[in-house]
């Protein structure tokens, strides 16, 4: 296969399907989770003109000067880890990443428990001053989050467990985090060492939903080498995060994954949707998985993720603070 499989999962998005139709999603994803780690979700639901008013609002943000972006920048986030970073500001495996981009996430006031406490990846977002901006984003997470649960409905029974698994353990309050990334066209600095748009790496959480635009990019690295997954309209491609891993005890991979430098001509526009636990969640096997073997041999960072305990927020934190150490150490000091 040149790519990973495509999956038709309407099944699992429409209340009145059948229970043969949920199983048949439910087969493919367990199959293509061992295999890839990476698939396309087809016939997802989500409506095409959200999607395409998310992509609108996106490159409206993009095409603004970088004064006008620079008005919200992560720094100004705080603890919510929102906002605005130029390219080459974010890094992955220490070294710099050729892309801007502007993290979002779901939208909670001051009041809001784990704001007033302090946790880190929750809080307010810093919205751009374009018309229509908030409202779209909103509406797409909804929809989003929507689709997360489903997903996770069909993941639930391809593990051969009751489809409400997920919603009843890890997923009743999960953590969503939207990012608009867009990679530019030009070149980088040649102070800057840059090697790819992403490097190397795999996804922290249960499940990332991904559009991405026509101008490619994106490699999935299988047993056999590095594999392109190129844009399929109407799709959005989906992975396996390490937690998800951690929880099959290895059975389904979280693949490593990095996005080529873009020399297309134009530049290329991606909006992942990370689908995450809640915080608060003690990662725990779903019943039936083995315990996991040591699985660094085959990792890109070398750990053993099989060997992890304790919750989501504690794998999250130690996480994002090497993304962005200038952000994290700033926030010590605070």
């Amino acid at each position: 296969m040149a790519h990973p499989p495509v999956i038709d999962v309407s099944a699992l998005v429409d209340a009145r399907a059948s229970q043969a139709g949920k199983l048949g999603a439910a087969r493919a994803i367990d199959a293509a989770a061992r295999e890839w780690g990476f698939f396309y979700a087809q016939h997802h639901g989500v409506d095409a003109a959200l999607v395409d008013r998310v992509v609108s609002q996106a490159r409206a943000f993009f095409a603004l000067d970088e004064v006008r972006k620079l008005r919200i920048p992560m720094s100004a986030g705080g603890l919510a880890w929102r906002g605005y970073f130029p390219a080459g500001g974010e890094l992955t495996s220490g070294r710099p990443d050729w892309k801007e981009g502007l993290y979002l996430g779901s939208e909670l006031g001051p009041d809001h428990p784990r704001v007033r406490a302090g946790v880190i990846l929750h809080g307010p977002n810093l919205w751009p001053d374009l018309p229509g901006f908030r409202e779209t984003v909103l509406a797409y997470l909804d929809a989003m989050s929507a689709l997360g649960q489903a997903l996770m409905r069909g993941c639930a029974l391809g593990l051969g467990v009751p489809e409400s698994y997920f919603a009843e353990h890890d997923t009743a309050d999960p953590l969503l985090l939207l990012r608009f990334f867009n990679y530019p066209t030009r070149a980088a600095p040649e102070n800057l060492d840059v090697q790819w748009g992403v490097g190397e790496h795999t996804d922290y959480g249960l499940l990332t939903m991904l559009w991405q635009d026509d101008a490619g990019g994106l490699q999935v690295r299988t047993d056999t080498g590095w594999v392109d997954a190129p844009p399929i309209p109407g799709t959005f491609v989906c992975n396996i995060g390490d937690m998800l891993d951690r929880m099959t005890g290895g059975r389904w991979r979280s693949a490593s994954h990095r996005v080529a430098v873009n020399t297309s001509g134009r530049d290329r526009l991606s909006i992942p949707l990370f689908f995450d636990p809640d915080f608060d969640t003690v990662i725990a096997p779903v019943p039936g998985a083995g315990p996991g073997q040591d699985d660094s041999g085959r990792r890109w960072d070398g750990a053993n993720l099989q060997s992890f305990r304790g919750t989501y927020g504690e794998y999250v934190t130690a996480k994002v603070g090497k993304v962005f150490p200038g952000l994290k150490a700033s926030l010590r000091r605070e």
